[in-house]
């Protein structure tokens, strides 16, 4: 009786808060001022519907985050882009957000006032998209060319030669010596146009190309499903992320629904006030009991109320939280299995609009419950195509679960293993394939640890949690152990151990070796490629390639230039890749984290050319032993 009595004071004094809080709703007249600002897009020199992530002009710093600001600079919409300028052509702003750019420097000429730039976008806010070819200019070549596509320019006050072609095409440009060569991207309607001259090299350029935006997507569309507008808080570090601007006031994700409510009124407001009697009785008599009540608050309540607030502190950033009962309509009361390990079990389901999702059902958890808090904010905080995008999450006491968008391909370790080679199920992975599986990890690194509002480090990067989507773009899983921090810090403090061994780097479990930091990522990733690598070959060193002799092996094969373990019996071409991602994981597992090169650096030598990679130092320690049976161990937590 006491315990409901103090449940029932509780929940009164909720809705009390509530209606109080509607009245004084009611007596405001005007929009929410930051609500009417953002709702203006951009309008310059006929360009519109310029909207969020990008401000500037007529919308305010909070319509908009950082990287997008636009400049109207002679009736021209202009975005800056690592020191390249680009004219906004045309934006849509419906799902997916996608704007049309061209070069402010190539626009309606060849022949740029300026330094010769390759175009370059900021990927981690930015990426291209399908449909668009590269064209090449040549500038300055040793001779004149045979080529009817060229003429000369006057670039500083001196008479430059300029030829182009088609990136990939035969061009008798490329049998000369040029001192700069500079490529635009277009779209391959028009350059498919050019090469049948039924259109200027100038107009090709013009028509510009096309970027997808990788920011808040899906935050931004339930805001405006809402009611509201977007927009974004950069004013602090601690506090920065998405807001959802609406009449009223600023809200995290989307705007509340008072339609009904504010209709009645003056019934809500008299309501409220008896409210407020009621409640005032029950406090005067459950304060006889409040002995017994601290303790039962103590005793039973604190747990729940203590993750309320960690979750309420990440605010923004946490996604759709859905009840165990949500969970159970989900996934046809828990139907389809499609995975099972020491964390949980998974399951496939459907969201109420269709999309397929893979619904992780965690076992019987221990601890308070931040762990499990903390995966779900870290991975709220990722908008990435090489992060796994989570949908939503539940939390109920004991009952957990993450919702994650679904995977049809699994995870990478069905198909690098041994035992994976002969399942039809699980084929092989060709040497192409797993350099672009490699990139893309890499990539995804990269943006945890430079393009996220806050630092992420992983602390788990291994097959089991790189999963694949139907075109095996690969996705970064399980943030069971990942640790924030800020942007600015090069040493995490943490105590303890945490990842899996095997792929763990040696100041993770030994700080004699150094700090940790994002570099101890780096090493994950080293060992991963080394695993992919070994794993393609079939390679078996006295009946199991560790993380001990197999780089061993592998770095004396490469030093004595022989082709006996990984290089016989492929092709030159996958060759190249093969000796590429070698040389570029033993540089990843490097024993002192200062040796080893940041995520931004592998993404640059995985796309440079191989005759500019040299071989890294020898390590003088090798983690323990990884193989296809062993390597599913489960991760370590500090």
């Amino acid at each position: 009786m006491q315990i409901l009595l103090f449940q029932s004071s509780n929940l009164l004094l909720l809705i009390i808060c509530f209606f109080i809080s509607i009245n004084i709703q009611f007596c405001l007249c005007g929009e929410d001022p930051q609500y009417a600002n953002c709702r203006k897009a951009i309008n310059c020199g006929g360009i519109k519907d310029i909207g969020y992530p990008f401000w500037g002009v007529n919308r305010a710093s909070y319509c908009g985050q950082l990287g997008f600001e636009v400049q109207c600079l002679d009736n021209v919409p202009v975005i800056n882009m690592v020191n390249t300028s680009f004219r906004i052509l045309e934006m849509n702003p419906k799902n997916p957000r996608t704007v049309k750019v061209a070069r402010q420097d190539y626009w309606n000429k060849i022949c740029p006032q300026r330094t010769l730039v390759n175009t370059s976008i900021n990927v981690s806010l930015f990426n291209y998209a399908s449909g668009l070819a590269n064209l090449t200019f040549y500038y300055g070549c040793n001779t004149s060319t045979p080529s009817t596509n060229s003429q000369v320019c006057t670039i500083n006050g001196s008479d430059v030669s300029v030829a182009f072609h088609q990136t990939g095409d035969e061009h008798p440009v490329a049998n000369y010596t040029c001192k700069t060569e500079v490529l635009v991207p277009v779209f391959k309607t028009a350059a498919l146009a050019l090469e049948n001259n039924q259109t200027s090299i100038e107009d090709a350029v013009d028509e510009g190309f096309e970027l997808g935006l990788q920011i808040d997507n899906d935050q931004c569309n339930y805001c405006e499903g809402s009611g509201g507008t977007c927009g974004y808080n950069n004013t602090t570090t601690t506090h920065g992320g998405f807001v959802c601007f609406c009449k009223d006031q600023p809200y995290a994700i989307t705007c509340a629904v008072k339609s009904d409510i504010q209709r009645k009124g003056t019934i809500a407001f008299w309501t409220g006030v008896g409210i407020t009697i009621g409640v005032i009785c029950i406090i005067f008599i459950s304060r006889k009991r409040k002995f017994f009540l601290k303790r039962y608050f103590k005793t039973e309540h604190r747990y729940e109320l203590d993750i309320e607030k960690v979750i309420k502190n990440y605010g923004s950033f946490t996604p759709k939280r859905y009840t165990y009962s949500d969970v159970k309509k989900l996934t046809n009361s828990f139907k389809d299995k499609i995975g099972k390990g020491g964390y949980g079990t998974v399951y496939k389901g459907t969201l109420p609009d269709g999309h397929l999702v893979a619904v992780k059902v965690l076992n019987e958890p221990k601890g308070n419950g931040e762990d499990f808090i903390n995966e779900v904010a870290s991975i709220s905080r990722t908008s990435h195509v090489n992060i796994v995008k989570l949908s939503g999450f539940c939390y109920e006491r004991h009952k957990r679960a993450l919702i994650y968008e679904f995977m049809p391909n699994g995870s990478l370790d069905k198909f690098i293993h041994k035992q994976g080679s002969s399942n039809t199920n699980f084929p092989r992975l060709e040497w192409k394939m797993l350099f672009e599986i490699s990139v893309g990890v890499a990539r995804g690194l990269e943006y945890l640890h430079r393009g996220c509002n806050t630092r992420i480090l992983h602390f788990d990067i291994k097959p089991q949690n790189i999963l694949l989507d139907k075109d095996f773009c690969p996705k970064i899983s399980d943030f069971g152990l990942a640790k924030l921090c800020k942007t600015e810090e090069s040493i995490v403090s943490m105590l303890g151990a945490r990842g899996t061994a095997g792929y763990m780097a040696p100041e993770v479990f030994s700080r004699n070796f150094g700090g940790i930091s994002p570099k101890s990522d780096v090493y994950s990733y080293g060992m991963l490629v080394l695993e992919m690598v070994g794993a393609r070959k079939n390679l078996d060193y006295g009946g199991s390639h560790t993380s001990e002799l197999f780089p061993h092996n592998v770095y004396k094969d490469l030093e004595l230039e022989k082709d006996e373990i990984i290089l016989e019996g492929i092709s030159e071409g996958e060759k190249e890749v093969a000796r590429k991602l070698i040389l570029i994981s033993l540089w990843c597992i490097q024993t002192i984290p200062s040796d080893r090169p940041s995520m931004s650096k592998v993404v640059e030598m995985l796309e440079g050319p191989l005759q500019s990679l040299q071989i890294a130092p020898k390590p003088f320690l090798f983690s323990s032993p990884i193989s296809g049976a062993d390597s599913s161990q489960p991760s370590v937590r500090s």
